[in-house]
């Protein structure tokens, strides 16, 4: 039987690509590991930030579309991400360091009933920093150039939440078919983990009426969850068509490949392998400095990069 050892990554849009890299690495201070395209879609940027290498389980990742809305807040969407910091010590280094560059944030609170620091982007993406001390996504590397302090850094993905107007289907699919165990449960709200124990596979479920959320800038696209190798994303699609949802069926995005599926309240799960990773076609050094591109798309990076704008 396998089992799902926590998030992959998570995906969300982006209006403004050269904005959106000088937030996540000069002010969260994390390595831009790839920038590549959209393989469904060349003209727009993707660009991927995480530990020293881009780990499982570390990595955030944005699509540019320059055009986009905004978001139009509301149900049945992924509403926060959690990101693991290894003290409480270091929530009061990130309340200084958001004063000093003007973002949004709520001071020291909570989040899954731990201290945390709950913020934003410049696009409203809605983020909290979630102290988890002895605690960070396995194969997590520090990334020694950061401009923040190694012992501040941030470790990983932690919970990430989900506002849906059928807490119940989700709980199902989460338990029934993926094996995650609820850890906590009231009428409106429930906290499931993937590893017993571990923050870093968590999802916290927010049961809520109202309109669907409308998605724009800001707002999360999927959540993406591990699995070891192709053998194991081959049983998944199995199981998820068994479940009766209809599957993308297994597509290779070079980095790794997955599958994607919706639930019923229409959130969209990705399910993508560790490997091959981000260095199959950089090294460690120069690791996101330049435009990456697919085998299959490499004939056509000129006429790609023509439609892109640098960033620096």
């Amino acid at each position: 039987m396998y089992t799902i050892p926590g998030h992959h990554h998570i995906s969300m849009i982006t209006k403004h690509a050269q904005q959106n890299n000088t937030f996540y690495r000069d002010v969260l201070g994390l390595r831009r590991v790839k920038v590549t395209v959209n393989q469904d879609e060349t003209s727009m940027y993707h660009l991927f930030y995480g530990d020293k290498t881009g780990s499982p389980g570390t990595e955030l990742s944005f699509f540019e579309i320059p055009l986009v809305g905004r978001t139009h807040r509301g149900t049945n969407a992924i509403t926060k991400i959690g990101l693991i910091v290894p003290s409480e010590e270091s929530l009061n280094y990130w309340v200084k360091r958001f004063n000093e560059f003007g973002v949004k944030h709520e001071g020291l609170s909570t989040f899954t009933s731990r201290p945390a620091v709950l913020f934003e982007d410049e696009e409203g993406l809605r983020m909290a920093l979630i102290a988890a001390p002895n605690t960070k996504v396995p194969h997590w590397e520090t990334y020694e150039k950061s401009l923040v302090p190694i012992e501040h850094q941030i470790q990983g993905m932690g919970p990430v939440e989900m506002t849906v107007k059928n807490m119940g289907k989700l709980i199902h699919t989460l338990t029934e078919i993926f094996g995650y165990e609820v850890k906590e449960q009231t009428e409106t709200t429930a906290l499931l983990q993937s590893v017993k124990g571990e923050i870093f596979g968590e999802i916290f479920i927010n049961e809520q009426d109202g309109p669907s959320e409308k998605p724009g800038r800001g707002s999360i696209h999927h959540l993406a969850i591990r699995v070891k190798n192709d053998e194991e994303l081959t049983y998944w699609d199995e199981q998820v068509k068994k479940r009766g949802f209809i599957s993308s069926g297994i597509v290779d995005r070079y980095y790794f490949k997955s599958l994607y599926f919706r639930e019923s309240n229409g959130i969209l799960f990705e399910i993508a392998t560790d490997g091959p990773g981000f260095l199959r076609d950089g090294d460690i050094e120069s690791l996101g400095e330049q435009l990456d591109l697919p085998d299959f798309l490499e004939e056509k990076r000129e006429e790609i990069t023509a439609k892109l704008k640098p960033i620096f």
